[in-house]
């Protein structure tokens, strides 16, 4: 069976670098890399890899210098983050740094952003960032955007090099208010069901009413994120979700977000009714299941969204069976794999550079260009 919408709609992988009880982070961080190289050799459109600072169970600290190690180790697959937390950043260094990721892997790179701040006290003072600035998210995107487009008011009279001129595709992540600053900038939209589908389907509704055409995109582009697992049977794909429930569960009682554990661990631990209800709820609303599940589920939730793009985001302990989870989802979407890239084996490759040559060809340069779609 074959994910109906397959023909226009595209499928991409956000890997948030987790590690495995009792392994360090440099492990989970060259998994990463390797993880990229078969996902574009499974045939998904964009390999994207996130922010997140003092958490023990995640190694993906510095999305920009990730995103450059995968781009070096891929050759055909858009790469990005999802995403650069704005609010912790000058929008001057965050331009920098992707005007070079885009000056030296042209036509492949995404700029994925939020507007989430440090996960508690302590590293929002490391960062030298309060809540509060999530409130000037809209601002310092426009600042952001207009080191690249070279037309900024206001503020240092400063040029961001390299990035101005290039046109590395940016994102909005969103859960809620953010869809509103995609629509009123004409930026895609990334938008998850974090606080339940029918506000999910309402920010998106009110994106594309107020969506205002720019030179980053013509038309409203939506990307619903979401964990989806498949496996032979509804059970076994539902094993594949539950260390990073439990990792949510764990969090959100003690305080601290810990490295992933073997589900058969999990179901045997004792949760109190606290930690419990919170691990059923992280168990909600996700698409998993057999083949033929997972395909009507997926074409249940493009219909409802009309999602332009899924972006997986499902993560395991058990490195091999997610693997095979990503791999059965390219068969039900009729996923190819690019023309340039290694086949898919099975086996982890190495991490080594792949030749770079099968690039997009260097049409970053912005010379007045008019809106496109969105790559």
């Amino acid at each position: 069976m074959t994910f109906p919408p397959a023909a226009g709609i595209r499928l991409s992988v956000l890997d948030r670098s987790r590690i495995r009880r009792g392994e360090e982070p440099a492990r989970a961080l060259r998994d990463t890399v390797r993880f990229a190289r078969q996902v574009e050799a499974l045939g998904y459109h964009r390999f994207w890899v996130a922010e997140h600072h003092g958490v023990p169970g995640v190694a993906g600290s510095a999305p920009t210098v990730l995103a450059a190690a995968v781009a070096a180790a891929t050759s055909v697959i858009r790469v990005g983050t999802g995403g650069v937390m704005l609010p912790n950043h000058r929008p001057l260094v965050v331009a920098e740094q992707f005007g070079v990721l885009e000056s030296l892997h042209p036509g492949r790179i995404d700029m994925g952003l939020g507007r989430s701040v440090g996960f508690t006290d302590g590293v929002r003072r490391a960062l030298g960032r309060d809540k509060a600035a999530a409130d000037d998210f809209d601002a310092q995107l426009t600042e952001l955007l207009g080191y690249f487009t070279g037309d900024r008011t206001g503020g240092p009279r400063v040029r961001a090099r390299p990035a101005e001129g290039l046109r590395p595709q940016p994102f909005v992540l969103a859960t809620g208010a953010g869809a509103q600053v995609a629509a009123d900038l004409g930026l895609p939209l990334v938008i998850g069901a974090v606080r339940g589908e029918e506000a999910m389907l309402r920010a998106i509704d009110g994106y594309r009413r107020g969506f205002r055409p720019s030179h980053w995109a013509e038309r409203p582009y939506v990307v619903v994120a979401g964990n989806v697992a498949v496996a032979a049977t509804a059970e076994r794909a539902r094993e594949l979700l539950v260390p990073e429930a439990w990792s949510l569960a764990h969090s959100r009682v003690h305080g601290e977000f810990p490295p992933l554990v073997p589900a058969e661990e999990i179901a045997a631990r004792p949760m109190g009714d606290r930690e419990r209800g919170y691990f059923d709820e992280a168990l909600r609303g996700h698409v998993y299941g057999t083949p033929e599940e997972a395909a009507t589920a997926l074409a249940a939730l493009t219909a409802r969204s009309g999602a332009d793009e899924i972006l997986v985001t499902t993560s395991s302990y058990d490195r091999a069976a997610l693997l095979e989870s990503y791999r059965a989802l390219a068969r039900l979407a009729g996923l190819r794999a690019p023309a340039g890239t290694a086949p898919d084996t099975g086996t982890a490759p190495g991490t080594g550079t792949a030749p770079d040559t099968g690039t997009a060809p260097d049409t970053g340069a912005w010379a007045g260009a008019g809106a496109t779609p969105v790559s």
